[in-house]
C-alpha cells in the first residue's frame, strides 16, 4: 500500500464523516474529500487494512483506532498570543470582576478548551504573569483540555518552533522560554508546570463532568467546524461548567448569541464575551 490518498466510495466518505461528526461535533463532507482520503488512507496504512470499508468497521469497534483517527483529523492551528484582545480582557476587566467578591488566596479557574498543542493555555498565563498585578495574590488554575491526545502530548512537553513563538515579543521568550536545538524553544518548567493538561470532548458530557466549573473559559475557533445541533450541544456543555456569573470567550468567528439565549452578551473594553446569568 503506498502513501496515496484511499478514494473513497460515496458511502464510506459518509461513513466516515459520520463517524467523526459524532465522535467530535466536526463537519465534513464532499468538500473536504482529499483531506478525508489523506487520513484514512494514513489509518489504512498503519493498521494493515486493504479496504475502507474494513478499516471503518475496525475504527468504529477499536477505542484506540478510534483516537487515532480522531487525532488525525483534529485542526490544531494556533500560536502564542493569538487574538491577545481576550488576553487583555481578561487582566483588566474580567479577573477584576470575577474576585470582587473573592478574598485573597483563593481559587480562580481559568479553562482553556480546546488548548491544541498548549499555545493558548500558557499564553493565559504569561499574559496574566505579564500584566495582571494580583496574579499572585490568588490560587489560579489553568485548565488546558482537547480531544486530540497526541496534541495534548506536545503540549505537556512544552516545546515550540519559531513559527508557534512569532507574535510574541522578544524579551518574553527569553524569559519564559529555554533554548534547544534547532531554534526550538522549551517553555520553563515553572510554567509547564502552572497548567494542567486534561481530555476532554465538548459534544461529550460525560468527558466534561470531571473538568469541575470555571470562572472563565476559552473556547476559540471550534464552533466553526460544528453544525447547528452540534453547536447547541456544545453551548449547553460550555454553560454548565461555568459558575454563576462566569465569563466565556469564543472567537472572532464565532457568535453565542446566534447559537443559545442561554448567555448574556457582554460589551468590553477589549472583546465581546458571554455571561452565565
Amino acid at each position: 500500500m503506498n502513501d496515496a490518498p484511499a478514494h473513497l466510495a460515496d458511502a464510506d466518505l459518509a461513513h466516515i464523516s459520520a463517524l467523526i461528526h459524532r465522535w467530535t461535533g466536526m463537519t465534513f463532507g464532499e468538500t473536504k474529500r482529499y483531506y478525508i482520503e489523506r487520513r484514512v488512507a494514513e489509518r489504512m496504512k498503519r493498521t494493515g487494512h486493504g479496504t475502507a470499508r474494513a478499516y471503518l468497521a475496525f475504527a468504529a469497534a477499536d477505542p484506540g483506532e478510534r483516537e487515532a483517527l480522531i487525532n488525525a483529523f483534529t485542526i490544531n492551528e494556533t500560536y502564542f498570543y493569538r487574538e491577545e484582545h481576550h488576553f487583555a480582557a481578561l487582566a483588566r476587566q474580567i479577573l477584576p470582576a470575577v474576585v470582587a467578591d473573592r478574598r485573597p488566596g483563593d481559587r480562580i479557574r481559568i479553562w482553556s478548551m480546546p488548548c491544541s498543542t498548549g499555545e493558548e493555555a500558557y499564553s493565559i498565563a504569561i499574559w496574566l504573569l505579564e500584566n495582571w498585578r494580583l496574579v499572585d495574590a490568588y490560587n489560579i488554575e489553568i485548565v488546558g483540555s482537547d480531544i486530540d491526545t497526541h496534541a495534548l502530548a506536545r503540549a505537556r512537553e512544552g516545546r515550540y518552533a519559531p513559527r508557534a513563538l512569532a507574535r510574541l515579543p522578544a524579551p518574553l521568550i527569553a524569559t519564559y522560554f529555554e533554548a534547544e536545538h534547532r531554534h526550538t524553544r522549551r517553555i520553563i518548567a515553572d510554567l509547564r508546570e502552572s497548567v494542567h493538561f486534561t481530555v476532554a470532548n465538548l459534544v461529550d458530557r460525560a468527558t466534561l463532568v470531571d473538568q469541575g466549573m470555571f470562572d472563565v473559559i476559552l473556547c476559540r475557533n471550534l464552533l466553526i467546524y460544528f453544525d447547528d445541533a452540534m453547536r447547541a450541544i456544545a453551548a449547553d456543555n460550555l454553560f454548565e461548567r461555568l459558575n454563576p456569573g462566569g465569563y466565556l470567550a469564543l472567537g472572532h468567528s464565532e457568535s453565542m448569541a446566534r447559537i443559545s439565549d442561554r448567555f448574556t452578551t457582554t460589551r468590553l473594553d477589549d472583546a465581546i464575551v458571554y455571561r452565565r446569568p
